[in-house]
């Protein structure tokens, strides 16, 4: 059994999804129509990161069939390069109508209304690729696994891009083959300082548009923008520059959950790949301001337990973002990376950043002659989705049974600072027992007209 399917029945067990473990690992070569078939594709978002999905698709050669976004501006853009696809404002229209030419959607919205273009697409039997994170919410990122449970001949990818990268693939062998010895802990951390602080944090992370509080009156909708349709699902609110562009939304509680789930995606992703994690036993904050009960922080630290793995033994992972940063960098015993993943083993330390990676102390290793790759390459994370797609290749490494726990594990960061406490989470009930009152965090009440229900 491979590593990766080892780890995702581990924490479908833990979970309650057990019953899915055989599908949610996805071993299986997934087929589309037949080998080396042309697909058709729907995108969902052609703005921003969608426009890197609309050249990823075509270069794939896909047939672009729809386009999606809530921005005539976007739209028009994108149908400059596929003039004879079908376009749309509202992504609920593409789900309502023609789907026979549709193998697969793209979805590169905010992440607020992702679950609500993710669930019908894995219903109608398309193959979904999503932007990170891959939900707004730990209870949207559930009902995906177990919709995504249900449907094992479906190629699934959520767009971390650096898993695809050969610096990632390296520092999860080093880890594996016990270069550092077994690790007990670790630390990840961002200088990305986006969200609520003060004006003197603004300036010195040099944040893109200061926060400093929910606005009280609306600005003028752009021309193009149907901002109804933007906001979604979530509480209605009148137009401000503080929430569009993007990526000014991410900050608030209502369209994301800040920097970390965004960049954890990234970051949280290479000790959850090397060291196999799982659902984290307990979840607790370490650092920050109070939480505002609108608007993500700019700065703050968490700390997550995660239980033995196997012949892996417990460990503890620590985020940070913004002005914090762990003990070893702020004592100097570690070189100052703004950005960056430390893994502490009982026989040194590796330091690892998106594109380089080193061992500590150098002393200790100069003469270190790393092992032979055993990861395979990959050829870029879309080109994997689209080839599997195509019945050419396997599942992703980023499938939603490995994306989904790991975005769930980012969210209960979020939860547990904004609830203030240790929180201990059992996985298959999603439960706080020792704080239930922090469970409201885990989802929300959707706007009238918004459901996701079949």
């Amino acid at each position: 059994m491979s590593p990766i399917l080892s780890d995702r029945r581990r924490f479908l067990k833990s979970s309650g999804l057990a019953a899915g473990a055989s599908v949610l690992g996805f071993p299986a070569i997934t087929r589309c129509q037949s080998p080396n078939s042309r697909i058709g594709v729907a995108l969902i978002g052609v703005g921003g990161r969608g426009s890197a999905q609309l050249k990823a698709s075509l270069d794939a050669k896909a047939d672009i069939v729809s386009l999606v976004d809530v921005n005539e501006h976007h739209l028009g853009t994108a149908l400059q390069q596929a003039p004879k696809a079908r376009s749309h404002r509202d992504f609920r229209e593409v789900f309502a109508g023609r789907l026979d030419d549709i193998d697969a959607v793209l979805v590169s919205s905010t992440e607020h209304t992702h679950a609500f273009a993710i669930l019908p697409a894995l219903r109608a039997g398309k193959h979904v690729y999503s932007e990170k994170p891959l939900t707004r919410d730990v209870f949207e990122c559930r009902r995906i696994l177990e919709t995504a449970a249900a449907r094992p001949e479906l190629v699934t990818q959520m767009g971390t891009q650096i898993h695809a990268s050969e610096n990632y693939r390296r520092v999860v062998e080093l880890v594996e083959s016990g270069v550092i010895g077994p690790v007990r802990e670790v630390h990840s951390w961002v200088s990305r300082a986006w969200g609520w602080q003060t004006q003197e944090e603004a300036e010195k992370h040099k944040d893109i548009i200061y926060t400093p509080d929910t606005p009280k009156q609306g600005m003028t909708v752009p021309e193009g923008l149907d901002w109804d349709l933007w906001i979604g699902p979530a509480p209605y609110r009148d137009f401000h520059e503080f929430y569009f562009p993007g990526p000014r939304w991410y900050r608030w509680w209502d369209f994301g959950n800040g920097t970390m789930s965004d960049l954890g995606s990234h970051r949280n992703d290479l000790p959850w790949w090397a060291l196999k994690l799982d659902a984290p036993l307990t979840i607790e904050p370490v650092a920050g301001p109070e939480p505002h009960p609108d608007i993500a922080p700019a700065s703050m630290a968490v700390k997550y337990t995660y239980g033995q793995r196997g012949g892996l033994p417990p460990v503890e992972l620590t985020w940070y973002q913004g002005s914090f940063k762990p003990p070893q960098w702020r004592e100097g015993k570690i070189p100052q990376w703004g950005d960056g993943t430390l893994f502490v083993g009982d026989d040194g330390m590796l330091l690892a950043d998106y594109g380089k990676h080193v061992l500590l102390p150098e002393e200790k290793f100069k003469d270190f002659k790393a092992p032979e790759p055993y990861i395979a390459p990959s050829p870029g994370q879309q080109a994997e989705w689209f080839l599997a797609c195509r019945g050419e290749g396997p599942q992703p490494l980023c499938h939603f049974g490995y994306s989904g726990p790991l975005t769930e594990a980012n969210h209960l960061g979020n939860v547990a600072y904004r609830a203030g406490k240790k929180l201990k989470w059992d996985a298959k009930a999603m439960k706080f027992p020792n704080a239930p009152e922090a469970e409201r965090f885990l989802k929300r009440d959707y706007r009238e007209g918004w459901s996701l229900d079949a």
